[in-house]
C-alpha cells in the first residue's frame, strides 16, 4: 500500500503541473472565466492532495486498515473530485450536457474530508 499511495501522490503531482501548465496557457483562450477558474480549483486540490499521499505514503506503516482506508479516501476521493471538475470545465467546448458529473464532485470532496478525518485518528491513535 505504501508504493501505491507513493506512486499515485508522484502522479497525481505530475497531472495537477501538466494541467496547470496547460490551463494557464491554453485554456485561457477556450474557457470562459468562471470554467477556468473551476478547473484551476481542481488542479489545486489535486496538487495539494497529492503533497499529502506523499507525505502519508512516507510516514504511514499501513500496519491497519484504518491506515490503509485512509490511503484510499483520499486517492478517490481526489480523483471524483478533481476530474469532475475537469470535465465540467469543458462541457461549453466539447457541445455537451456533462451535468450529471455535478453530484460526483461533491461525493469526491467527501471522500476526501473522510480522509483527512481518519488521518486525525491515526495521529491520535500514535505513539510517536
Amino acid at each position: 500500500m505504501k508504493t501505491i499511495t507513493l506512486i499515485i501522490g508522484a502522479v497525481y503531482g505530475l497531472t495537477s503541473v501538466i494541467l496547470g501548465a496547460f490551463g494557464a496557457h491554453a485554456l485561457k483562450k477556450v474557457l470562459s472565466v468562471e470554467r477556468l477558474t473551476s478547473f484551476e480549483t481542481g488542479v489545486k486540490y489535486q496538487m495539494y492532495h497529492a503533497l499529502l499521499l506523499l507525505i502519508i505514503g512516507f510516514f504511514l506503516k499501513f500496519e491497519t486498515g484504518i491506515e490503509k482506508t485512509t490511503a484510499w479516501f483520499i486517492i478517490l476521493g481526489t480523483f471524483l473530485f478533481s476530474v469532475s471538475i475537469y470535465f465540467l470545465s469543458f462541457q461549453d467546448v466539447l457541445k455537451t450536457n456533462l451535468k450529471f458529473l455535478g453530484p460526483i464532485t461533491p461525493i469526491g470532496g467527501l471522500f476526501m474530508i473522510l480522509g483527512w478525518a481518519l488521518l486525525i485518528y491515526v495521529f491520535a491513535k500514535t505513539k510517536f
